[in-house]
């Protein structure tokens, strides 16, 4: 689908947009454009330097010098030359290969030594040569152009160097394209935006073809020097949603995100899925650099408008590159740039138009616009298109429409993110608290809330949400009250007293988590592994316990003792803890028998992983798992959110030892979850710093006279 311009240079940009074929010197426009920068920052934000850099030879007549890759480059065409034209490695060997003449056999072949061959050869060629310059009229005309003439052999040999030249112009046009590809990622690895418009000046020129991969990585270096910074980054890695935004230098279109590092994935672009976030990146000397880079204003609008122009160029008739989310997402940072929501908004509504799934990220743009802007209609458009689309917005989109709707002094919008924190992240972060207890604080929160209402069916609708919220609004008017409070053994608030509602999964939900579990597992694991695990889970369970293998000894014998059955935990442990070294000792092996007689171990087979194991005999047996692994790896973000969360909260055991004693940590007496009672009183958790304990949690204990 054909997409209509986006952006046109202002007048008073013209000046600064060299054309693409234009053979002024890159370095006059770039001493145009940027004032001094900092030692550091010229090591990052200027040209690659001559020992490491991989530009071409127009690239480092932009830097202002001479590349060592244009010389690598003549250097390797003349070996290469040398090669084909059958030279020795100490360069002997035979005379050039002319056209007309038989190539000598591959391998090599060695110049005869006997004259009566080779003028016997060059006879037959001159005769041929001759031959086929021969011609009659109605008949067409030879080319002498290495060609033989009208002979049915002749033009074979034609048509073959034809199709070699067209090979080796084609092999050519493959390698430009994979040096272009390594040096705009060093490029992105560095933070070089100049370098890699000046590469895309003489791809350009030089008529390099272009791909998908070649444009996502330019206009991700353009969009993110468009927002005031660059974030050095292998292949054009960004964080998601809005935490890959950053935050912009200008006052009119600041972002409230924060960035963050490598959470993307586009077509030819590397992801991190775990979610590993880079802050800061080593240099060549072992020195820390930061992973953002400030730019200057005029780079910022330099940036944009080539970076308008590259897009132009990938969707022209022209170039035929397929549009992907990656590149339409930089379109819409650059839009954001600008503080243009609109054009933002526009950008992912044409992804669905032309069949591309949009990603968090790409909502991102938008979403900020609107909100900077304090347009919280169009935002919460922006969130109904997310939901429409599959994307759940997370906590750094959700904190940026709070503090918009905050701002805004409009509490239906609060009452409702406050529903969407409850369900997407459960706890609120420093900053998300902060902005709630503004609200709250607000006179406009003490004038919100129903004055009257059916204390049966708000006790009917906790009872149908499985306890801990209603969903029906604002209760009371008044000011709120809000303290800093902490929650006690018996799970009541110190400040207010009331008891907080513990939130389990019931049995249906159980039952339907076990069999995601276990057709996930069977899909990884071999299915007659785990189909005997199930079998002998059901044959000796249900236990009241199961313990991750890498924590047994001490911690089994402890927790056994937490139930009136006295009966052993079930131990899963890969089986190759059950053998070498660890089990010549004679208490091992007595251990080890002693629970196999008990049916309380099972070893999982080579090749498996163990955490579907015992993670489904847990959900399985509706018991306690005890391991401090905080489950956060690919295994567990396969699993479905609303289950996993409160499935962990109720049944993980943590533990510790001190001083040769095992400490367990038992799940909390209340769901840690933002609740709200049949009274209209609101308890929300605060994110605690981790390994602290959850008694020494902060609540935010939010109340008022009815």
């Amino acid at each position: 689908m054909a997409m209509a311009p986006l952006f046109v240079p202002p007048p008073h940009l013209l000046f600064l947009l060299p054309a693409t074929t234009s053979s002024s010197p890159a370095a006059s426009l770039r001493r145009l454009l940027l004032p001094p920068l900092s030692c550091h920052a010229r090591q990052v934000l200027d040209v690659m330097p001559q020992g490491d850099r991989v530009a071409g030879p127009r690239a480092a007549e932009g830097a202002g010098a001479k590349g060592a890759t244009a010389q690598v480059g003549v250097a390797t065409r003349e070996a290469g030359t040398a090669g084909r034209h059958g030279r020795g490695r100490h360069g002997g060997g035979a005379r050039p290969w002319r056209r007309g003449e038989d190539r000598p056999a591959r391998g090599g072949q060695h110049a005869a030594d006997d004259g009566e061959v080779q003028g016997t050869r060059r006879g037959g060629d001159l005769k041929q040569r001759r031959e086929g310059r021969r011609w009659t009229r109605g008949e067409t005309q030879a080319r002498e152009s290495g060609k033989a003439g009208n002979s049915g052999r002749c033009q074979s040999n034609g048509s073959g160097g034809n199709a070699s030249r067209k090979g080796k112009k084609k092999a050519k046009g493959g390698e430009n394209e994979v040096k272009l590809r390594v040096e705009l990622d060093m490029c992105s690895k560095r933070g070089d935006v100049i370098g890699a418009i000046n590469l895309y000046d003489s791809a350009v020129k030089e008529g390099i073809k272009m791909g998908q991969h070649h444009y996502s990585v330019l206009l991700y270096l353009c969009s993110s020097a468009a927002l005031g910074f660059v974030q050095p980054a292998k292949s054009g890695n960004a964080g998601s949603g809005i935490a890959s935004i950053g935050q912009l230098h200008s006052s009119s279109t600041q972002s409230v995100g924060n960035l963050e590092g490598d959470d993307v994935q586009s077509e030819g672009h590397s992801e991190d899925q775990e979610g590993n976030k880079t802050d800061l990146f080593a240099s060549d000397d072992g020195t820390e650099k930061p992973s953002r880079i400030p730019v200057s204003d005029e780079l910022r609008e330099y940036a944009r408008t080539r970076g308008f122009e590259i897009f132009e160029k990938m969707r022209s008739e022209e170039e035929k590159v397929p549009m992907n989310e990656s590149a339409l997402t930089a379109v819409a940072r650059m839009a954001m740039s600008m503080g243009n929501g609109d054009m933002a908004f526009d950008v992912v509504k044409q992804m669905k138009d032309q069949g591309i799934a949009p990603k968090l990220r790409s909502y991102g743009p938008a979403l900020t616009a609107f909100c900077n802007s304090g347009n919280v209609e169009k935002a919460f458009e922006v969130e109904a298109h997310m939901l429409e689309s599959g994307v759940r917005p997370e906590e750094p989109e959700l904190e940026t429409l709070l503090k918009a709707s905050v701002a805004a002094q409009q509490g239906d919008k609060v009452y409702y993110l406050l529903h969407k924190f409850r369900t997407t992240v459960r706890q609120a972060s420093s900053t998300t608290a902060k902005l709630l207890e503004d609200w709250f604080q607000s006179p406009t929160a003490s004038k919100v809330g129903k004055r009257k209402w059916d204390s049966g069916a708000i006790t009917k609708a906790i009872e149908n949400n499985g306890g801990g919220w209603h969903g029906l609004g604002w209760l009371g008017r008044g000011k709120w009250t809000i303290s800093h409070s902490h929650i006690d053994r018996n799970g009541a608030c110190l400040a207010c007293g009331e008891k907080l509602t513990i939130i389990d999964l019931d049995p249906k939900e159980t039952e339907d988590f076990a069999t995601l579990v276990a057709k996930l597992a069977i899909k990884r694991e071999r299915r007659s592994n785990f189909d005997n695990f199930q079998k002998w889970l059901e044959k000796h369970g249900p236990f009241d316990a199961v313990v991750d293998g890498a924590n047994i000894n001490i911690v089994a014998d402890v927790i056994r003792q937490r139930f009136q059955s006295r009966k052993l935990p079930l131990i899963v442990v890969h089986n190759r803890h059950l053998t070498g070294e660890r089990m010549q000792k004679p208490s091992n092996r007595k251990l080890v028998e002693k629970w196999k007689l008990s049916n309380a171990i099972y070893a999982t087979p080579t090749g498996s992983n163990d955490d579907w194991y015992w993670l489904y005999a847990a959900i399985r047996c509706k018991c306690l798992m005890v391991t401090n692994d905080e489950m956060r790896d690919h295994t567990f973000q396969l699993l479905e959110r609303d289950f996993f969360p409160k499935w962990k909260e109720r049944h993980q055991v943590r533990f510790n030892f001190e001083d040769s004693c095992v400490t367990l940590q038992m799940p909390p007496p209340c769901s840690v979850v933002i609740q709200e009672s049949e009274n209209g009183q609101w308890h929300i958790p605060v994110v605690s710093e981790e390994g602290s304990l959850e008694k020494d949690r902060t609540w935010l204990c939010v109340t008022r006279r009815n």
